[in-house]
């Protein structure tokens, strides 16, 4: 197997580069960066990178699709942007599909220098311990086949993330690898960990108990 990483991007002029660098870095055979409608230099700096450039309708769950659509290889990896993947990271995600997963995704560390992120990391980590359900800014992982088959995610405006990740836990074997990726504690940052924290949760359970998602979207983007 070889292993395609996919990145949707909308104005990440700051970080594309970083994250298809390391996505080359950490083994992989061909990076997509699906872009959504960028207005500033996301598409030249990904493809200075080395990156294959998608355009595509603006939404990461679509952008993510038509990624997964146009993968050359059979393994997949999801990345953001702001995110990056560790070395030998492409040889673990193989190696996890050939002895059995289904999908899964990596433990997280915050880029920046912040004790409280450190708190927050170390919560997503146990959680996603014990969970077997690693999100988005983890960089899931699946064959392109089993993704194809299970409908890919769903086109919904947020917790495209989530929603696959529960799905696959129900179908299929997830795996929580014991690899780091670094991603940026920005939105913490910005807005406060315990709020930013309880608001993610708030979201979860609204969802889980049927909220409307456009509604839940507009709210967590606000």
């Amino acid at each position: 197997m070889a292993v395609t990483v996919i990145i949707p991007t909308l104005n990440e002029e700051d970080w594309i580069a970083g994250a298809v660098t390391s996505a080359f870095a950490a083994g992989a055979a061909e990076v997509i960066v699906a872009d959504g409608g960028s207005t500033d230099r996301t598409a030249r700096l990904a493809t200075s990178a080395g990156a294959r450039m998608l355009l595509s309708e603006p939404m990461r769950a679509r952008q993510l699709n038509l990624g997964a659509d146009a993968a050359s290889h059979e393994t997949l990896v999801f990345l953001h942007a702001d995110s990056r993947l560790p070395a030998g990271a492409a040889a673990e995600v193989e190696d996890a599909l050939m002895n059995g997963a289904d999908f899964g995704g990596f433990r997280i560390a915050f880029a920046e220098p912040s004790r409280r992120l450190r708190l927050a990391a170390a919560m997503i980590n146990l959680r996603t311990s014990v969970t077997r359900c690693p999100w988005g800014d983890q960089a899931q992982f699946i064959r392109r086949e089993t993704f194809l088959k299970a409908g890919g995610f769903l086109e919904m405006p947020l917790m495209e993330d989530y929603e696959l990740a529960m799905r696959m836990k129900r179908h299929g074997r997830s795996v929580l690898l014991p690899m780091t990726v670094t991603t940026s504690g920005r939105r913490f940052l910005r807005k406060g960990l315990l709020r930013t924290a309880a608001h993610n949760w708030r979201t979860i359970i609204r969802y889980r108990l049927g909220a409307d998602v456009d509604a839940l979207a507009r709210g967590y983007r606000r």
